[in-house]
């Protein structure tokens, strides 16, 4: 049975392909201009959460991995995703602490975001943590992970430059900033921001 979602027309829907991580649905629809076609959509099973961690000197940790789709090397902030009934904090969490060993004590929403919303319903939330203390990283088996900590201007710089190109990142730090301007994070992170950025 046919339904709308939006201007477009769903004449029929089935699933493509699955498998724990992803979903891709295949449509058969009638455009907003009322010519036939098809749609596919990428629907993620897990909620994307990034990680923007702030040491007491103004330094962030990064980390590396080897990404399978662009077959590249990338720098990024901690990220990963969690069931979508579990809370967002939580998965950051324990993602910072699986990919760097930290924990946080203090937590704080940076914002969220539809990653590529043409083609996927990928959602993100990003968090920035302070107050941290090191633990042990315990990365799953399939993640192997480098690390380094550099101060947060020279981070700030390294997106500019395009030399970090990881979506989740850019936005943390670019967020991180134009709150930190504003007013829109505690005043402990905001103050460390502001004065790497000086």
């Amino acid at each position: 049975m046919s339904h709308k979602v939006g201007p477009w027309t769903v004449r029929k829907r089935h699933i493509a392909y699955q498998n724990p991580w992803i979903e891709i649905d295949h449509h058969d629809i009638i455009r907003p201009d009322g010519a036939e076609s098809l749609y596919g959509v990428v629907r993620f099973k897990n909620l994307a959460v990034g990680v923007l961690p702030l040491f007491e000197d103004g330094t962030v940790p990064l980390v590396g991995q080897h990404r399978f789709p662009f077959d590249a090397y990338s720098w990024e902030l901690p990220e990963g995703g969690g069931p979508k009934g579990e809370a967002p904090e939580e998965t950051a969490r324990r993602e910072l602490a699986e990919e760097t060993g930290l924990r946080a004590g203090h937590i704080h929403p940076l914002g969220k975001c539809h990653l590529s919303n043409s083609v996927t319903d990928e959602q993100a939330v990003m968090f920035l943590v302070w107050d941290l203390t090191q633990g042990q990283a315990q990365p799953e088996g399939d993640e192997i992970l480098t690390h380094r900590r550099v101060p947060f201007k020279t981070l700030f710089q390294e997106v500019l430059r395009g030399d970090i190109t990881d979506s989740l990142t850019i936005m943390m730090v670019q967020m991180a900033v134009l709150k930190a301007q504003n007013g829109d994070i505690p005043p402990a992170p905001a103050t460390l921001i502001l004065k790497q950025m000086g």
